[in-house]
């Protein structure tokens, strides 16, 4: 074996142009894969980084963000988010658990400084946990203490524990942290612990990563009266927990299934009436948590399989090439290899020979393609994860772990032996009479059929990867393009959170108002519209809907609508247009009617033919059906960051200064909550320079304490929504890219050894009268005969592909004759490019030189 490493790197030295278009051609095709597969791995495969992660498991299969009120969840009755009330049930009941923990569903914005400091708190991310959260993970502090039961009571002092990553990157690892106090949203909590390294939770998600750890009963502390804890219905929690060895896991999940049902009974006087219709069919699901709660996954793992299977077949196409490469070289050396059968050497020598240079040159590979695997990640990760400013943390690593080392290792294995056994094959099958014989004459046009047939499979792939590209581009640009209902030229959203400033609810109508007048002192400002949350921006509170005058709905009816808070200007500032009636104006004060806007669907849903005008609607309950007098309708705007198959959900608008007293306190909660708007639009022609800066201070003058988290243009902010579906145009594109131009370089070489092999009979032919127009006519249709027979079998497999992927795509038929159209001519260009060269060095052989050497 020594000896055929040796003979196999002389061969290697002898053939350079050969050598490095194998070791080129395989790192991008093993590389591309490496890369997918690194991102696969951490998002979808890789545990959570703690204590036997094999024993966690977790209530509920659904990833919900990030609160759920009532007794019912969802159309199929699958809880999976619990209220603090129900966690403690299941806690309480449940012996089965070694531990069950809860953690929050979602993240809680906190501003955090040291106490006694007057400098601008630090906008950081927290999370609410359950005083066992770090011991039923089983996780150990890296100083100080970690979270106990005894720190989750209420009246218990205030505590928190920091993340490793806060501790070192913002404090410099200073152990001094630890026992310290700071101000958290105003608030005195002490640093009781830091995180151990490489611990970022019990959920993986791409924002909000939590910075600080939060006892659950400290909630109510921080949000005060829109807390959620005390709420039996208030579901915000998602439960986690390590189970007893030998428990049964089906007979687990019927166990809390039952406990679920007794719990919804016990408070079925609380429940509204489409409640009490369903609560007997709500359900839950007993999974494994190894992972935690995977947001993750659950937002990306379509994308990531459709790019492993296009990495997939950039590997084939590059393995198509290896394959090629070392059958040319086999069969140009064929009078070699004959004289060697002649002398005795076996056949299972001679192949093992071929095998390990073909080895040899897939390991170099694959060890170059770890470098492209890492910097083919980092891309993905820049695609994919471009949003939440300079604090947003995704815990995912570009650096090849063991796992990834040993794939690309393995793929590399595989390769050098799936497509180098064909070629060793048959080069080894050589009659050891044709040693005898000169080399020119001695192989058929016959025997070129396998380095045809991997050409021929190299142009199918290559078109669907091509297809699939040009039809995620067309998507993509489709989705960017859609009429949003609104404007986004000229227009910025500056990102706040007035909750960071203890303000009380009645302080912040006024406080908007100075807001107004301060910004608009900006020069070039035209227009300012504070509101809870803007246009696809990301947020999304809902509401039942009742009507006055008519009866309770049926309970699956979907009565459901957005709804959001906003400032006088709203719909001006951001171009939307009102249809009928009026907008949200000033004159509607806490001291007149209370007034909404619909906008079209909800008008459609509700009132169907009726004037909407005058009619009275309100939220939830019928004893609130007549808090909201519709006052105009304006146009669908699109402002969820999902479903843009579906169109517009209905939705309504409410004025700021216009408070609603409830009786409930789960809406008297949600009243309250709304009142801290979260989103400034504004709208200023000509890109006004320092724009973020003079926000900053203009803010500053109002209260200096108000934290302001950025300025983006909203242009910014609409395509930030669509940045998975960018990282898969982006990276699909790349592959087809790639893909076309190794099917190019296989053509290529197919045609350069056809010319080489038939140089005699091109000679004699050229002696008998062809002219060189009739030897490129003769070199070009071999090429695009196999181009069209690569077509045939091409297209298709591109029109089944588009239909698995149709998910993916917006306003684009799987079968798009525009965008089969350009593959086939962009694919058709470069196979006319590669035969180009081939089919003009066949026109220049000199009829004497070819004859002499046949």
């Amino acid at each position: 074996m020594l000896g055929d490493l040796r003979e196999a790197l002389r061969q290697l030295r002898k053939t350079p142009g050969v050598t490095i278009t194998a070791v080129v051609t395989l790192t991008l095709g093993i590389g591309a894969t490496t890369a997918i597969f690194t991102l696969v791995h951490q998002v979808m495969l890789k545990s959570l980084p703690v204590t036997k992660p094999d024993e966690l498991w977790r209530i509920g299969d659904k990833v919900r963000c990030c609160n759920w009120g009532g007794y019912t969840q969802g159309d199929d009755g699958d809880f999976s988010l619990f209220s603090w009330e129900a966690y403690k049930n299941f806690r309480a009941q449940t012996p089965e658990f070694v531990e069950l923990a809860a953690l929050q569903a979602g993240n809680a914005p906190l501003g955090v400084r040291k106490a006694g400091s007057r400098a601008q708190a630090d906008n950081r991310n927290g999370e609410w946990v359950s005083g066992n959260f770090f011991s039923t993970l089983g996780v150990q502090p890296w100083i100080g203490r970690l979270m106990t039961d005894a720190d989750d009571q209420e009246g218990a002092p205030p505590v928190a524990v920091m993340s490793f990553r806060i501790w070192h990157e913002k404090y410099g690892a200073d152990p001094s942290v630890v026992g310290a106090t700071y101000q958290i949203n105003g608030h005195s909590f002490t640093v009781i612990g830091v995180a151990p390294p490489g611990f970022y939770g019990a959920k993986l998600a791409g924002w909000g990563m939590p910075d600080f750890w939060l006892p659950l009963t400290t909630e109510t502390l921080i949000d005060g009266a829109t807390a959620r804890l005390k709420r039996p219905n208030g579901n915000f929690l998602d439960l986690l927990g390590r189970v007893r060895p030998g428990v049964n896991v089906k007979s687990l999940e019927a166990k809390l299934k039952v406990e679920l049902h007794d719990w919804l009974a016990s408070h079925v006087p609380d429940m509204e009436p489409g409640e009490k219709q369903l609560w007997r069919q709500q359900t839950l699901h007993l999974v494994p948590g190894g992972a935690g709660v995977a947001a993750m996954r659950d937002q990306y793992q379509d994308g990531l399989k459709l790019l492993l299977i296009a990495a997939g077949c950039v590997l084939l196409v590059a393995c198509a090439n290896l394959a090629n490469l070392m059958l040319a070289r086999g069969l140009k050396e064929r009078a070699q290899t004959s004289i060697r059968v002649a002398l005795g050497a076996s056949r299972a020598r001679l192949v093992r020979r071929v095998l390990v240079e073909s080895l040899l040159l897939a390991i170099v590979g694959g060890l170059l393609g770890i470098g492209v695997a890492y910097a083919g990640t980092k891309l993905m990760m820049y695609l994919a994860f471009r949003t939440g400013g300079p604090n947003n943390f995704v815990p995912l690593e570009a650096t090849p772990s063991w796992p990834i080392l040993l794939f690309a290792l393995g793929v590399s294995v595989l390769t050098g032996i799936v497509f180098g056994i064909a070629p060793a094959w048959m080069t080894s099958h050589t009659d050891p009479a044709d040693a005898l014989r000169g080399a020119g004459r001695s192989i058929g046009a016959g025997r070129t059929w396998a380095q045809r047939t991997l050409v021929i499979a190299q142009i199918a792939v290559s078109l669907i990867l091509l297809s699939a590209a040009a039809l995620l581009g067309r998507s993509l640009r489709n989705l960017e393009h859609q009429n949003f209902g609104f404007e986004t030229k000229d227009r910025y959203i500056a990102w706040i959170n007035p909750m960071l400033g203890n303000y009380k609810p009645e302080q912040m109508e006024p406080l908007f108002r100075q807001i107004d007048e301060s910004l608009l002192r900006i020069p070039g400002m035209r227009m300012v519209a504070p509101a809870l949350y803007a246009p696809m921006t990301g947020d999304s509170w809902n509401d039942g809907v009742r009507i006055e005058g008519r009866p309770e709905p049926p309970a699956k009816e979907d009565t459901s609508s957005g709804w959001a808070r906003v400032m006088p200007g709203l719909f001006e500032t951001i171009g939307a247009k009102i249809v009928l009636g009026r907008a949200i104006t000033d004159q509607d004060t806490a001291a007149t009617r209370k007034v909404a806007v619909i906008n079209q669907a909800f008008a459609k849903r509700f009132f169907k033919d009726q004037n909407p005008i005058g009619q009275h609607f309100g939220p939830g309950k019928i004893k609130y059906s007549s808090t909201y007098e519709i006052v105009g309708v304006t146009n669908d705007i699109r402002y969820m960051t999902y479903e843009y198959k579906k169109p517009v959900r209905p939705m309504y608008w409410v004025p700021e200064a216009q408070i609603v007293s409830y009786d409930d306190p789960a809406f008297t909660s949600g009243e309250i909550w709304s009142l801290y708007l979260y989103n400034i639009v504004l709208w200023a022609p000509g890109s006004p320079p320092d724009l973020e800066e003079r926000v900053r201070k203009a803010l500053g003058s109002v209260d200096p304490n108000l934290v302001l988290y950025g300025v983006d243009p909203y242009t910014r902010v609409v395509h930030t929504d669509f940045q998975q579906q960018n990282m898969i145009a982006t990276l699909t594109t790349l592959f087809g890219v790639l893909g076309l131009v190794l099917a190019a370089v296989g053509l290529y070489g197919v045609l350069a050894y056809t010319v080489e092999r038939r140089t005699g009979e091109i000679g004699v032919r050229m002696a008998l009268g062809a002219d060189r127009g009739r030897v490129i006519a003769m070199v070009l249709g071999g090429a695009f005969w196999q181009f069209g027979i690569g077509l045939a079998l091409g297209l298709p497999a591109t029109i089944g592909a588009g239909k698995l992927m149709t998910a993916q795509l917006f306003g684009v038929d799987p079968w798009d004759p525009v965008m089969l159209t350009l593959a086939t001519l962009l694919l058709g260009l470069a196979a006319l490019v590669a035969s180009v060269v081939p089919a003009w060095r066949a026109a220049g052989v000199e009829p004497m030189v070819a004859l002499r050497t046949e």
